[in-house]
């Protein structure tokens, strides 16, 4: 391969399980280390003693030592659900939980939902009074607090993968500090592979390292294999381009395995995707055919569970993900991994006050733990499309969310749970910065959400408990007291999901021009947003008998994404009529709903310019995403909103909507804090 060489690294490798079923943990309790060789059911006793003797148990274990499919099993064997009490395990994403639950009940020989059952945004997969175990994201429980400030139907609360760092897992482990103090019954566990154990102790426990601590340390080593590690020669250009070449020559080189790709987002994983595609007709007579699947936030849960299953026979299975396959998720069968080295993640911009999708290298415990995706089951490879060198400029660890990203949502939800003084609250080390703060209050009072002084507003409670964005939540509200919440309702649902076309970018449709003519007849020329609506309601459309797989597929339209927005829409409508008290009624009117957008987007407003691109207030220059309405056209009066920005080559606004300059003015009352 001429473009990459064999590196002599290889990740650190733990220590095997013996023959007689072995393994190595290492307990540290209080201030002292005991290191010995326990045997699976020594460990298992170890595990639940210290979860009996301490209220706080900080779990470090390697990749496939069980701390997410065996920790809430030994729970459950203690009776630690016994009387109606539930032992609960946040997982970051969503196909994490889910198929980390589908395991689990089938190690247990349960059906999936019974004892054992998952809940995500917009899914339950749980039984009311049989389920035991309970996987779901920090986001979900998080929420739970809204009702039940407590948890109080939970006995032992896991909190994995706490490493990542992410919003609402920090936001748990810090509402978890202060409820234990309520309850001193309720058992903390955090789980993770890389985690600094002793600060999180410190953190719930300022005492750890004396007699009188209630917080405990157990690292668990499992078993990995080897991983061969090669980097390429130079910094790549390209790396979607690198990425195609480098999984093609080792399909060409390697005679069995399946390959996993990280790269940062549904773009440039769809551009893979038709590049492999496209290469599909260079292959050799009789050889292996590549079965090529995307894995990402957004899809549905059953398309991501496609990328988990086992590739059909006669091929090799090639999964394209971004950064959601680091952890928990195990794809069976992988040898290979092609790293980008890259990340997108939310950052605030500080020119524009505005949440942005910003592409960056990974940390080196990102770097491990892909390459470690190779060796779960037996010995692999993997390829990273930068220099050896690139390591040494690489952070240590991932930034924590709180700390670069816009705050408003969190800050509105924190005040919903009656914490006021927000200046006080014990954030997990670090804490946000003092000016991301007072800008997301700040926006929180332009919102009506805020009063002067920083109390929550009956409109701030009803956005704090949507489950939708604020901002989306506002322009429902705002649809539902003007007589237009049916298609609004139908807008949130399909900006929930994936797109809608499958060949949305210029880049694909340009091979395939009968995708773009069908995109064509659903444009609204007020936006993505109606367009979206056209799409929804010629799908659902009871005359034309529609609503099936092959309409969609006839129209280049991704089914399973619109049937998880049929879902998505149905909840979104029971909430607001039944915990807002609205009805839901349609307008057909186009006006009435860019307005309502308007009301909640208004923070993210741009005008066009006559060179094509997109300014803001601040001044920044935005081009249109190449999915939007507006790539290729001018919309037809200057001012827009948009609901996303995403920067990679330069910043782009996904989902834009034409809207009236007078709205703007009359919408944006911002009061003084």
């Amino acid at each position: 391969m001429a473009f990459w060489k064999p590196g002599a690294q290889r990740p650190a490798s733990v220590l095997d399980r013996g023959e007689d079923g072995a393994l190595d943990a290492t307990a540290l309790v209080g201030s002292g280390v005991e290191r010995t060789r326990l045997p699976v059911h020594r460990y298992r006793q170890a595990l639940l003693a210290l979860v009996e003797r301490h209220p706080v148990v900080v779990v470090v274990g390697h990749t496939g030592c069980g701390k997410t499919t065996q920790i809430p099993q030994y729970l459950l064997e203690a009776g630690w659900a016994a009387e109606q009490r539930q032992i609960v395990c946040t997982q970051p994403r969503r196909v994490a939980a889910s198929s980390v639950a589908a395991r689990v009940a089938d190690e247990t020989h349960t059906c999936l939902g019974d004892v054992i059952g998952y809940a995500v945004r917009f899914e339950d997969c749980t039984h009311p009074t049989r389920t035991r175990v309970r996987y779901t994201t920090p986001g979900l429980l998080f929420r739970e607090c809204l009702s039940d400030p407590l948890l109080s139907r939970y006995s032992v609360i896991l909190v994995d993968e706490a490493h990542e760092r992410g919003a609402y897992t920090d936001l748990l482990m810090a509402l978890l500090q202060k409820i234990r103090r309520k309850r001193p019954d309720l058992r903390i566990i955090l789980a993770s592979a890389t985690i600094d154990a002793e600060a999180f102790a410190r953190y719930f426990d300022p005492a750890y390292g004396t007699p009188e601590a209630i917080a405990t340390i157990l690292s668990i080593e499992g078993r990995t294999y080897p991983v061969d590690i090669a980097y390429t020669h130079a910094p790549v250009r390209d790396y979607v381009a690198a990425a195609v070449d480098a999984v093609w020559a080792l399909h060409l080189s390697e005679p069995s395995g399946d390959m996993l790709v990280f790269l940062t987002g549904r773009d440039d994983i769809d551009a893979a995707l038709q590049a492999l595609a496209d290469r599909q007709a260079e292959a050799p007579q009789g050889g292996l055919r590549l079965h090529l699947l995307p894995l990402y936030a957004s899809l549905t849960l059953d398309e991501q569970r496609a990328a988990l299953a086992p590739a059909p026979r006669g091929t090799r299975k090639v999964v394209l993900a971004t950064n959601v396959a680091e952890t928990s998720v195990t794809i069976e069968g992988v040898r290979i991994v092609v790293d980008a080295g890259l990340v997108k993640v939310r950052m605030l911009d500080p020119t524009t006050g505005l949440d942005t999708l910003a592409t960056r290298p990974t940390s080196r415990a990102a770097a491990f733990q892909r390459a470690g995706r190779a060796g779960r089951t037996a010995p692999g490879k993997c390829v990273r499309l930068y220099p050896a060198s690139a390591l040494t400029h690489m952070a240590a660890s991932d930034t924590p969310e709180l700390v670069r990203c816009d705050l408003a949502m969190y800050l509105l939800q924190l005040k919903a749970l009656g914490i006021d003084n927000l200046a006080r609250f014990e954030f997990v080390p670090p804490a946000p910065p003092a000016t991301h703060m007072a800008r997301g209050l700040t926006f929180l009072a332009s919102m009506q959400a805020l009063d002067e002084y920083g109390r929550l507003l009956p409109l701030g409670e009803q956005l704090a408990e949507a489950p939708l964005e604020p901002m989306m939540a506002r322009a429902v509200l705002w649809a539902a007291q003007r007589g237009c919440a049916e298609e609004l309702v139908t807008i949130a649902a399909m900006l929930s999901v994936a797109s809608p076309f499958l060949h949305s970018d210029h880049r694909t449709t340009a091979a395939d021009p009968r995708a773009e003519i069908a995109r064509r007849k659903f444009i609204a020329e007020e936006g993505d947003a109606l367009t979206l609506l056209n799409v929804y309601e010629a799908f659902i459309d009871p005359h034309q008998g529609r609503s099936s797989a092959g309409w969609a597929a006839k129209h280049y339209l991704n089914y399973a994404a619109l049937k998880r927005a049929q879902a998505i829409r149905a909840q979104l409508a029971q909430y607001v009529t039944l915990h807002w008290h609205l009805p839901l009624r349609a307008a057909h009117d186009a006006t009435q709903l860019q307005y309502c957008l308007a009301a909640g987007f208004f923070q993210q407003a741009a005008q066009w310019m006559p060179d094509g691109t997109f300014r803001t207030l601040h001044g920044t220059t935005l081009h249109a995403h190449p999915s939007s309405v507006y790539f290729t056209r001018a919309p037809p009066s200057p001012w827009v909103v948009y609901t996303e920005l995403v920067h990679t080559r330069q910043p782009m606004i996904r989902d834009v909507t034409v809207v009236d300059e007078a709205w703007l003015v009359t919408l944006a009352y911002a009061p003084l804090l």
